[in-house]
């Protein structure tokens, strides 16, 4: 019995001095890397707010190779900075490149209109990129002066930085379509780069406010072709499959005899239903317009647990693929509003069996084939206002660690207006400009009936601002009979939609039936524009719609 107190007595003693080693280690790990980042730079020291550290977080990916070229970007001429690395003979290049001009504003290159024919954007200046075709690593100080987490970045002078820094990496990167080198980027500041060029995927580590890079350089060559803003439409670079930053072409053909290859393009058109069933019929006319297009696409749709069993089989039965979500609550929501789960869409970027994904609101309709628009990058959307988008018609690239991302930033970031699409314009601050053919917005304010028609015949993609068509009587417009929706009013835009619930299979139209109170609203609505004389005069319309005589609950 005795000698078990004295076997514990060892086992502490041993756990103490194990806990102590290591402690030790981890203390002299640290005290290298806080030491040997600075030590390895023989240079005049800078202020402290200037030490770069990127050495040591690169050294297990760059160890071993015996010749190092690292350029600066925006770092002073003045810092003669020279890097030490065991067994490496390491050269440094500071990168020459104009500032973009201090008068330039972000709504220079992200205006609220452009005309789509004739397309110009101001001038970032680059570097003169055949100069550094041979940097290994490009370390960038970012100007994060006034950058907050609870505002979207809207810099114009660290945009150019971020476009500077992934022009120079595909450059030394790419070398043939074959042939890739890695090349790494290390960024300095505390606002991190845009998350739209420097993805998630590829960082490699982050200490305190420096992040390590290695990215895919097929991502970044296609968004280096992209315009700097939405100050121009982004070209479907890409179309056929064959241009240099895809797959090369021979690989791409034989990859397509893989079925279960990892570089096998997969992509779909999703939408998020979520709190009631009022949206369903949307969804189930959306589908069935995405087909008669002919589009070889998935379909795919997120649901909560207020979507009812009958509704999911109309849903199936139109094409969705159907896929049960717990809902993301809005944090700038009421409890119990319609608007309260409207963050649910987030899910989408969890569709990571699918490379591309463009998702489409319930309250759209597609007239012609747009899978082209899967060639395009994320974020990718049609014009809203300002130097906003809008989130009705996005391409976005599904990726667990940007979900991960945006959960976080949920609590963190603002929303212009307080809405999803608000909130969703501060994160993907830097977006590419699709023509707003395919996200038409159904407002007519200011434009004339014959104006209206030759838009409408034009259009690929129409979205139903206002009261939803199937919310209406088939015989008009009910836009018509609210003043303050006046501006949404179209009838040519409604008979559209009515044309595709005709085409519909007769086991999908009771889908988009009335109910009680939507029949009862109508009739209100009716009753104060006759009250009020609206002079477009649809409250004299008879109404038709054998819908009124087989009500739902």
């Amino acid at each position: 019995m005795a000698s078990k107190p004295f076997h514990c007595n060892q086992i502490s003693f041993t756990l103490s001095i194990t806990l102590l080693s290591l402690s030790l280690i981890i203390f002299l790990v640290f005290s290298r890397s806080n030491h040997n980042i600075i030590d390895a730079f023989k240079h005049n020291p800078p202020p402290s707010n200037q030490r770069f550290r990127n050495l040591d977080l690169l050294q297990e990916d760059i160890n071993g190779k015996k010749e190092i070229k690292i350029g600066l970007v925006n770092i002073n001429s003045n810092e003669e900075i020279q890097y030490q690395l065991p067994g490496s003979v390491v050269s440094t290049v500071h990168v020459r490149f104009d500032r973009v001009s201090k008068k330039r504003k972000w709504e220079d290159f992200f205006p609220f209109r452009i005309d789509e024919n004739q397309q110009n954007c101001p001038e970032i200046p680059m570097p003169a990129l055949e100069k550094y075709q041979d940097l290994d690593v490009v370390v960038a100080k970012l100007p994060c002066k006034g950058w907050s987490g609870k505002s979207g970045m809207r810099d114009v002078f660290l945009l150019q930085v971020n476009l500077v820094v992934a022009n120079i990496l595909v450059e030394s990167g790419w070398v043939t379509p074959e042939v890739k080198r890695a090349v790494y980027a290390v960024f300095v500041g505390s606002c991190g780069p845009v998350q739209e060029i420097f993805r998630c995927e590829d960082l490699l580590r982050k200490v305190e406010d420096h992040r390590v890079y290695k990215p895919e350089l097929r991502r970044l060559k296609q968004t280096m072709l992209m315009p700097p803003g939405s100050c121009q439409l982004a070209q479907p670079y890409g179309e056929t499959g064959k241009e240099a930053w895809r797959y090369h072409s021979a690989d791409h053909e034989r990859l397509k005899m893989l079925k279960y290859s990892a570089f096998q393009q997969r992509e779909a058109y999703a939408t998020v239903l979520h709190t009631s069933k009022d949206y369903v019929c949307g969804a189930v006319a959306l589908a069935q317009s995405i087909i008669r297009t002919n589009s070889t696409r998935d379909l795919i749709l997120l649901h909560d647990e207020n979507i009812t069993p009958e509704s999911l089989v109309g849903l199936k039965a139109a094409g969705w693929d159907t896929r049960l979500i717990n809902g993301i609550r809005s944090p700038f929501a009421d409890k119990d509003s319609f608007n309260e789960w409207n963050f649910s869409p987030l899910r989408i970027w969890m569709l990571t069996w699918y490379d591309k994904v463009v998702f489409i609101d319930a309250d759209v309709l597609v007239f012609n084939n747009i899978d082209w628009l899967f060639v395009f990058p994320q974020l990718s959307a049609a014009p809203n206002d300002k130097t906003l988008f809008n989130s009705g018609v996005m391409v976005i690239e599904p990726s667990l660690c940007v979900f991960e991302d945006l959960m976080v930033k949920v609590l963190e970031m603002d929303s212009y207006n307080g809405s999803y699409q608000g909130w969703l314009n501060e994160v993907f601050t830097w977006w590419h400009r699709l023509p707003s053919q395919v996200n038409f917005l159904k407002d007519f304010e200011g434009e004339d009936g014959r104006r209206q028609e030759k838009i409408l015949d034009e259009i690929s993609v129409l979205h139903f601002l206002g009261l939803k068509p199937w919310m209406c009587y088939r015989d008009y417009d009910c836009n018509w009979d609210k003043e303050g929706m006046l501006r949404f009013a179209s009838d040519k835009a409604h008979e559209k939609w009515w044309q595709v619930y005709d085409e519909m299979p007769d086991t999908l139209q009771p889908y988009c039936g009335l109910t009680e109170h939507m029949n009862w609203r109508l009739k209100k609505w009716r009753w104060i524009a006759r009250s009020l004389k609206q002079p477009d005069e649809h409250w004299k319309i008879g109404v038709t719609d054998p819908r009124q005589y087989n009500l739902g609950a």
